[in-house]
């Protein structure tokens, strides 16, 4: 605070604002201060963004401890878990991740930095972008030594990727993981750690990553719907988001976020979810033009959820722990779930249940185009697949508010509020 580097953190809005408030009564002894930080409306993990998101968090990273160093600071902590995103941006919500730094002294943060942001980055980019979910197996970031075994041999030509993840996991097979004494450390200049910044930010912005050629990724192009039943959709949707009035809308197999915008245009925060990254991908980069503050779109996989991770399972949170929301919205992805990976639609009402307070979901029956091509490579063993086997799979949940078929096709919305 007194260097000056929160107030400029603030300005920029690279950092969650704080108040300081008066230590409650019984909280124990040795408190200094309580801090209650502004909130951020959905708390995130970097297994559940897309590529640019982790770009864009690393770069902030860069540019935290760049700001920090003109202000006699160093960032202690670079933990891609330090990063959430509010208001459309990635921002600092680690108050505590700051410390003087000493004449001469490397940067701390240095490995964690490239196990938590560069490693995956690479690999993302460079090998897969489905391997950014190795970032769910390990949580302190991808070991150096597992991402250089996975990245392609080209990459030791790349002078970044060949210092901060090649060399580096050597030195750490030399040396051992664990941490030498300061002391030991060798000394580096205020300069040359800058000079490691821009190495690391030159290396990070080179990374690219395409979001094409995967299953979802070109959806809306080969939908069924014409022109005006898509239409007579977006318009019955907003009509229902608009009857249900959330703060906090969860759009459940989102794609590229179509719908999850017509909450956004009500000023609703929503959070948008799906599969496939390049989707998730296009969705962010929309965003991002648009300059949307309201959206959050996240990598998810309904039927294997983030679960709880860390400590006792609970570091991490699971999806539904993170609810109730609102409203959560399922268009066009019941038949997926039910047909494709044989959920039974209790069970589907029991999870949606814990996803949200109000449900609208779409209905798409076996004579819509989508259903013929799903049941063409497959025995039809769903005989309570239809409307009323539906409506009375989630009736043992749900409380039934409104039904409107869609013009123009054979799907159904359906608006269901979770009974007490």
């Amino acid at each position: 605070m007194s260097s000056g580097l929160y107030e400029k953190l603030i300005g920029k809005g690279w950092l969650v604002s704080h108040e300081e408030t008066s230590v409650p009564e019984g909280l124990g002894e040795g408190i200094f201060v309580v801090l209650k930080p502004e909130q951020v409306p959905m708390i995130s993990y970097p297994y559940e963004w897309c590529f640019s998101q982790l770009k864009d968090a690393a770069q902030l990273t860069l540019a935290v401890q760049e700001l920090a160093l003109m202000h006699g600071m160093t960032l202690k902590d670079a933990n891609a878990y330090n990063m959430q995103f509010l208001r459309g941006q990635p921002v600092l919500i680690d108050t505590l991740s700051f410390e003087k730094r000493e004449e001469g002294e490397p940067w701390v943060a240095y490995r964690q930095f490239c196990q938590h942001a560069l490693a995956p980055l690479a690999v993302m980019a460079r090998t897969h972008v489905s391997l950014g979910r190795l970032s769910r197996e390990f949580l302190d970031g991808i070991p150096l030594e597992v991402a250089a075994k996975i990245l392609p041999w080209g990459t030791r030509f790349n002078l970044g990727l060949f210092t901060h993840i090649h060399l580096h996991a050597r030195q750490q097979r030399r040396h051992g993981m664990q941490p030498e004494s300061r002391a030991a450390k060798p000394k580096i200049s205020e300069l040359g750690m800058r000079g490691i910044i821009d190495s690391l930010r030159s290396t990070v912005r080179k990374l690219e990553y395409r979001p094409d050629n995967t299953e979802w990724g070109d959806y809306y192009e080969n939908t069924n719907y014409t022109d005006d039943a898509f239409a007579a959709k977006s318009r019955l949707v907003s009509t229902m988001i608009k009857a249900v009035a959330p703060d906090l809308v969860w759009d459940v197999g989102a794609n590229e976020g179509v719908f999850s915008r017509l909450a956004v245009e009500q000023g609703i925060e929503t959070v948008s979810f799906d599969i496939d990254p390049a989707a998730v991908e296009k969705n962010y980069r929309h965003m991002k033009a648009k300059k949307e503050t309201t959206l959050l779109p996240l990598v998810l996989d309904v039927t294997n959820p983030s679960p709880g991770l860390g400590w006792a399972g609970e570091e991490r949170s699971t999806i539904e722990s993170r609810g109730p929301a609102d409203l959560v919205m399922a268009l066009a992805l019941v038949h997926h779930l039910a047909i494709s990976n044989n959920v039974p639609l209790s069970m589907l009402a029991d999870y949606f249940a814990k996803l949200g307070r109000n449900l609208m979901v779409e209905f798409v029956p076996k004579s819509d185009s989508q259903v013929v091509h799903l049941l063409r490579s497959r025995q039809d063993i769903f005989p309570d697949y239809h409307l009323a086997g539906f409506e009375a799979a989630f009736a043992a949940k749900f409380e039934l508010i409104e039904k409107v078929a869609v013009t123009g096709s054979d799907r159904t919305i359906l608006r269901f509020k979770t009974r007490s």
